[in-house]
């Protein structure tokens, strides 16, 4: 047997799918493994293993021809999406000396030039700030009362389970059923009570504010007010990205790694604004401005692209290459990458 054939395969866990499609992965060279943290198994104490901070995805790869002669492998534990992407990249192209069996093409997505890996940065940086955090927009949907109603209704689950799940593992703890450090004890200990300050105000949701207690009247007004700031942050998310875009892709015509942060932060909050995957451009970004405005209405991105233009260059058949017509630049990228094989697979079932 060589000694690639001997290298064990890496562990992608993950809640719900991700990148690996758009690279060509085959079955044999990466695991996928479902990290469910609707139910709380991201704080598990084998999961924090592989990473403290509990969040998904994390990537445990092996590394090949580093151990001592009577070791057979070692892994490393990649915790955050923008390494994991990078690396993702970099060993399954032409120029990759690892362990790839799938006949399928291993474009590279890393930036050809210094000028477009800056941009490339720039791009992936302002998806990654607190403001334009997918996760706490999904949270905090509601900037009413009616709305809280509903977003409620559809995350009090979730968060119960989770609350439920790390109780039971504090409880555990305290048994001597298992042992963990005190460390990992207190971090179960926060994020219990971040999950119940959350379930304070989805546990009142139907309840009407004339009777409600003046606590609980004030927690409701808080996240609501949260919830207005949270979702006025996006705005400027957005307008920046409208205007840093090259368009169709980031980076203009090729998919590169900027395009994978993109499309996946785009469809939650296409998902969130009420968008379906059956949306095209115009429509699924029309809502998204439309909730992103809010109750004061307003918020339009500058349409400042050609959508003949736009569709010839990401390959898309132009119906007539002759006209004007404008869209925004989300609107062209969101076009283009619904088109995509991976993103149809990832997101067969529905946006999330």
């Amino acid at each position: 047997m060589s000694d690639s054939a001997q290298v064990p395969k890496a562990a992608l866990y993950y809640f719900p799918t991700s990148v690996w499609e758009e690279k060509g992965y085959g079955a044999d060279e990466l695991d996928l493994k479902l990290v469910d943290i609707s139910k709380g198994e991201n704080y598990a104490p084998s999961y924090l293993r592989l990473n403290p901070q509990a969040t998904v995805p994390t990537l445990v790869v092996p590394l090949h021809k580093t151990l001592a002669p009577d070791m057979e492998s070692r892994y490393k534990a990649i915790q955050d999406s923008k390494s994991i992407v990078e690396f993702l990249d970099k060993s399954r192209s032409t120029q990759s000396r690892t362990h790839t069996t799938s006949d399928a093409p291993a474009p590279s997505l890393s930036p050809a030039t210094i000028a477009f890996s800056a941009v490339s940065t720039k791009l992936i940086d302002l998806l990654h700030t607190p403001a334009a955090d997918p996760n706490a927009l999904k949270y905090m949907n509601a900037r009413t009362p009616d709305e809280l109603r509903d977003l409620a209704a559809s995350e009090r689950p979730k968060f119960t389970a989770r609350r439920a799940a790390l109780a039971q593992l504090l409880a555990d703890n305290e048994a001597a059923r298992i042992r963990v450090s005190e460390k990992t004890r207190a971090f179960w200990e926060v994020k219990k009570v971040a999950m119940e300050k959350f379930l304070d105000v989805y546990d009142e949701a139907d309840t009407p504010a004339e009777k409600l207690d003046q606590k609980a009247l004030e927690r409701r007004e808080a996240f609501l007010k949260d919830a207005v700031d949270a979702w006025a942050s996006v705005r400027d998310v957005l307008t920046q990205l409208n205007r840093e875009l090259i368009g169709p892709y980031a980076l203009g015509d090729q998919l590169s790694l900027a395009d994978l942060h993109l499309a996946a932060w785009l469809a939650r909050l296409v998902s969130l604004a009420g968008g379906t995957l059956t949306d095209d451009g115009a429509v699924a970004i029309g809502k998204l401005e439309v909730h992103v405005g809010g109750a004061g209405g307003g918020f339009a991105l500058a349409k400042d692209f050609s959508v003949a233009e736009a569709r010839r260059r990401a390959g898309l058949p132009v119906s007539d290459p002759e006209s004007h017509e404008r869209q925004n630049r989300l609107a062209a990228f969101w076009d283009a990458v619904r088109e995509r094989p991976s993103f149809k697979k990832v997101y067969k079932d529905g946006l999330h």
